[in-house]
């Protein structure tokens, strides 16, 4: 099993450093000099080259990326000339809004996933219709379907906040402990603080997860009806089990592996946060800063944001893999083997 680790590490250390690489190399490719962002559009030639040297960006690019990585691990993220702020400071700021939000969609996906397969399995009427929503959720633009629901479900019918972030305006946030509104309010008692932060959570939370659900309850439903063909569900349903237990207690657990995997990539995905649906529902989280620093030519912090998206879709599935061994005897069997 230590091996198993050991290679399972390996492998997504090399995968960080080649979307680090990959990142850095297409940044400093794209058209715009970050020089002129810093010293402005009138600055002159002999300007433009002091601050480039001073800033090390007259090194080759190899030696640029060594120093980069390493200024990377030791903390410093570099710094945003358009903002005046650290890069670091602007991500720790933002980022657990986008952690909150990307948290509720995966469980709001995952929990209708398992919901909707049993019930597809189950009755037939119900497959039709969890197929089609499947379809729907995998051919939607995202940002097309925020936009929809907030004309719908905010602007004609009043049901929901409209784009104003987390809160109301003029809510006091709760106090800071988790950072996460809903749960700091619950640990203050502040019981309205907590139902306007879920209030604004419902739809950018269903639109950033509708996707994943599609995703996952398409497999989900796959393997479950692979598994209620299974011998061993005749078994139990030839003891007395009734079909609707037989597929919760024995066959969903057996079907279960996949979708973990596809879970796994649905939750890296959701954490690193979604850049559009951030920008309609004007989400103050890390995908709306991408945003803005692009329209700025910020590249330090997309590069940041990048890497730091590889690194969360790097430990996900690290920490999948080694669920999988835990869960699986097979696995813990191959690995020893080898």
């Amino acid at each position: 099993m230590t091996k198993y680790v050991l290679s399972k590490a390996t492998s997504s250390a090399v995968t960080v450093l080649g979307a680090s690489l990959v990142a850095f190399v297409l940044l400093r490719v794209l058209p715009g000099d970050p020089v002129r962002l810093i010293v402005g559009r009138l600055a002159t030639p002999q300007e433009v080259a002091v601050t480039r040297r001073s800033l090390g960006l007259n090194s080759p690019i190899p030696v640029q990326y060594v120093r980069y990585v390493s200024n990377f691990i030791r903390g410093d993220w570099g710094y945003s000339y358009s903002v005046g702020q650290p890069v670091k400071t602007m991500i720790a700021v933002r980022l657990p809004a986008s952690l909150e939000l990307g948290f509720y969609a995966f469980i709001l996906a995952f929990v209708a996933a398992v919901v909707f397969a049993l019930l597809s399995v189950r009755h037939r009427p119900a497959d039709y219709a969890v197929r089609g929503l499947s379809f729907l959720g995998l051919g939607t633009p995202p940002f097309w379907l925020a936009l929809l629901l907030l004309v719908l479900l905010s602007q004609r019918y009043h049901l929901f906040p409209g784009p104003e972030g987390r809160l109301s305006p003029g809510t006091v946030p709760p106090p800071a402990i988790t950072h996460f509104y809903t749960i700091d309010a619950l640990l203050a008692r502040q019981f309205s603080t907590f139902l306007d932060a879920a209030w604004h959570l419902v739809l950018p939370a269903v639109v950033l997860g509708f996707a994943g659900f599609a995703f996952m309850v398409r497999l989900l439903r796959t393997n479950l009806l692979e598994v209620s063909r299974e011998p061993f569900i005749a078994v139990v349903r030839g003891k007395g089990l009734r079909r609707s237990e037989a597929l919760r207690r024995h066959a969903l657990p057996n079907a279960f592996l996949p979708t973990l995997t596809v879970g796994g990539l649905v939750l890296a995905e959701l954490l690193a946060g979604s850049v559009l649906v951030e920008t309609v529902f004007d989400w103050p989280g890390v995908g709306a800063l991408v945003t803005q620093s692009i329209q700025r030519k910020d590249y330090a912090v997309v590069e940041v944001f990048i890497l730091l998206s590889a690194v969360v879709y790097v430990v996900v599935n690290l920490i999948i893999d080694l669920m999988y061994g835990v869960i699986d005897p097979r696995v813990r069997m191959r690995a020893a083997a080898k």
